[in-house]
Formats: C-alpha cells, structure tokens, sequence
C-alpha cells in the first residue's frame, strides 16, 4: 500500500501547476529583461558611431574609432 500512496502523491505533485507557472513566468521576465538590456546596450553603441561619424564627415575630418562609451 505505501508504493502506491507514493505513486499517487507524485502524480498530484506533477499534475499541480499553480507554482510552476509562477516559476515560468520568473524565468521569462528575467530573459525578456536580459535580452532588452543586452539590444539596448548594442544598440547605444551603435548609434553613437553613426552619429560621430556623421559629424566627422559633416565637419570633413577623419573619423576616430572609439570614441564612444562601452
């Protein structure tokens, strides 16, 4: 009797997905946030070498690599 009380309480515990959603939706935000971190962090960088080399060229001056924050 006791195997299948065993048996029967792992079912339940598998079945139950209350807190398992919660723990889903956790892990989602938290990787949604790292990725907008990550693109926006990219981006900056980015922008900030186009707009310095637009200036460079609008003034006619060579452009300078690495002249942006990191």
């Amino acid at each position: 009797m006791k195997i299948n009380n065993i048996v029967e309480g792992i079912k339940i515990f598998f079945e139950e997905e209350e807190g398992l959603t919660i723990v889903e939706y956790a892990i989602g935000g938290a990787l949604v946030a790292a990725g907008a971190v990550l693109a926006f962090n990219n981006l900056g960088t980015s922008v900030c070498e186009t707009i310095d080399q637009l200036d460079e060229a609008v003034q006619g001056n060579v452009v300078e690599q690495g002249t942006c924050p990191e």
